[in-house]
């Protein structure tokens, strides 16, 4: 099972739906409807941070979920959860260059982890205002992404099954997105792979 770790974001269950067509077993909790403690009782095989709002500190339990579980059970994080999990290992979320709302860029990438088999560069849809900043990522992550202009656009790290991605996969205008999120799915026990309907749990 994978829990998908909801950011108020109306991207999160285009997300959800990719990976039910990939055959994952799914549970979405929104950010501020479970402990840590309880998702862990859980059992999750993955864990996936979605986009959303604001800055990774504003974003419920997400920057707890990369401090307890990474390392423990893969995690991915997309746009808000990207910047969460660098945040997490002390890197600096910072206003970006320009807004970056339903637009596309070529992205470049190490052809490593997420981007195994994927084209580099390909085309990837963007909506972001807050870019990690690259100066500040620290040793135990490796830039894995980025564009042309140098903005990062995804990162792992170094031991663990733990992956960001700035972009959104699950975009129609991003190329491969079904291909980058079976990667992470490759990366689960059995491949979380136990299909059927999303469900929506809360854990008292």
């Amino acid at each position: 099972m994978i829990v998908v770790v909801d950011n108020y974001d109306s991207f999160t269950y285009n997300l959800v739906q990719y990976l039910l067509e990939l055959g994952a077993a799914v549970t979405v909790f929104r950010n501020d409807e479970i402990t840590v403690e309880d998702l862990g009782h859980l059992g999750p095989e993955g864990i996936l941070l979605s986009p959303g709002p604001g800055r990774p500190e504003g974003a419920g339990i997400s920057l707890a979920c990369v401090e307890h579980f990474s390392g423990r059970v893969p995690l991915l994080g997309v746009c808000l959860g990207h910047q969460t999990i660098a945040q997490a290992f002390g890197a600096t979320v910072v206003r970006a260059g320009r807004l970056m709302h339903g637009r596309t860029s070529p992205v470049e990438h190490d052809g490593e982890g997420m981007f195994a088999g994927i084209p580099s560069p390909f085309t990837a849809t963007r909506y972001h205002s807050l870019v990690v900043d690259r100066s500040t990522v620290p040793d135990v992550l490796v830039e894995t992404a980025h564009t042309a202009e140098g903005e990062l656009m995804g990162l792992r790290h170094r031991e663990h099954p733990t992956f960001g991605v700035q972009f959104h996969p699950e975009s129609f205008l991003t190329e491969h997105g079904h291909a980058l999120l079976d990667n992470f799915l490759s990366r689960l026990p059995e491949r979380g792979r136990r299909k059927g309907r999303p469900s929506r749990e809360r854990v008292a």
